[in-house]
Parts: C-alpha cells; structure tokens; sequence
C-alpha cells in the first residue's frame, strides 16, 4: 500500500508540472523530454488506458489458468492483474529508457476524424510503430527489446511463473496485445465521452 500511494503522488506531481497530451495531439510537435519519459511511464502505468488493458491481459490468463498456481476465481485474477501491473511497469521503464537513447517518441497519437476502418488499423499499427524526435513513424525498436526484457526480469522474481519459450512466447504477444487494447482505449474514449457529454436530457421536452 505504501509503494501504491508513492507511485500515486508521484503521477499527481508530474501530471500536474507537465502538460497534457491533447487528443488531436501530433507527434513532432513538441519534444518529448525526460521529464516527459517519466511522466509517460507513470501515466502508462497506472493510467486508465493501461488498468483497462490489464482487465483484459489478466482475465485471458485466469482464462488459461497460468500460472498455475493462482486461482481461475476472482482472487487468481486479482493476483494476475497486480503481477501484470508490475510487468507492465518494468517493460515501460525499459521502454522509456532504451528510446532516450535514439530518440523514440513513444506516445500514442489519435487518428481523430478518419474513417472507423482507418482508426482500427492505426489502433493496431501503434502497437508496433513509433516516431522519431521529428515527428516520423518508425518502427518500435525499444518495445521490441522492452517488452521481452520484462518478461524476463519478472520471471526472476515471480518463483511461481514457468520460464519456457512457449510461456515467454505467450506473455511477449499477450504484452504486443495489451498495447492494442490499450490503444484502443485512447483512441476511441473521448468519442464516447463527448457523446455522451452532448447527449440531450431524456426529461426535457
């Protein structure tokens, strides 16, 4: 609980001394600096977009019933998410800090405005494609090595998780599909809040 509530007023103090990222945001538009990196890592990890992500990633594996040693029912699941939490932490601490290093922007933009068949295939493009310090798509060289780097170094402190290729294998494409549905989730929520925001009051007449 302690290390949630530091990781909780360390988000609030970098959100509020960094800018938000608008929805119709640009990638080049603006540098992505070190504050920013730290800022993205916290936000990426506890933010929404990733919680949301987790659902999914943990209710797959209590799914599966990997690792074994958690539970299929309702608390297995919690233990899955927080495990999956952790994971998803390091793979974007990595992430951030490979990228500093050739300048990879790793923020998602939103494809806001483009046909529906557009955005979902931006949605699962992102996954796997970056930009540049100016603004150009590349492709996602630091999650490449960030996300299998992550599942490794989980598993050396998680006794309970099974270390094959094949398992590896799993959670490296589990970690690619949570990107997607965290994407996904970025893309699409502000379209729904906005209707729902415009949305007239069923008792006026």
């Amino acid at each position: 609980m302690r290390i949630a509530a530091m990781i909780l007023a360390s988000a609030t103090v970098v959100a509020a001394q960094s800018p938000a990222q608008s929805d119709d945001a640009i990638a080049g538009d603006s540098p992505f600096t070190t504050r920013d990196r730290f800022r993205w890592v916290v936000l990426t990890t506890i933010g929404p977009k990733n919680l949301a992500a987790g659902v999914f990633v943990a209710g797959i594996n209590t799914w599966r019933g990997e690792p074994e040693s958690y539970s299929t029912h309702w608390d297995g699941f919690g233990q899955r998410y927080g495990a999956r939490l952790a994971g998803g932490a390091t793979s974007h601490a990595f992430e951030a800090g490979f990228g500093s290093l050739w300048g990879e922007d790793p923020r998602y933009y939103r494809a806001a405005g483009r046909p529906l068949r557009a955005r979902l295939g931006h949605v699962v493009k992102m996954a796997f494609v970056t930009h540049n310090r100016n603004g150009d798509p590349q492709p996602a060289y630091a999650r490449y090595i960030a996300i299998p780097a992550g599942v490794l170094v989980t598993n050396t402190w998680r006794p309970d998780s099974p270390t094959t290729i094949g398992d590896v294998s799993v959670k490296v494409g589990l970690g690619f599909l949570s990107r997607v549905v965290g994407n996904a989730f970025t893309e699409f929520t502000p379209d729904l809040r906005n209707r729902f925001k415009h949305r007239p009051d069923p008792d006026v007449n």
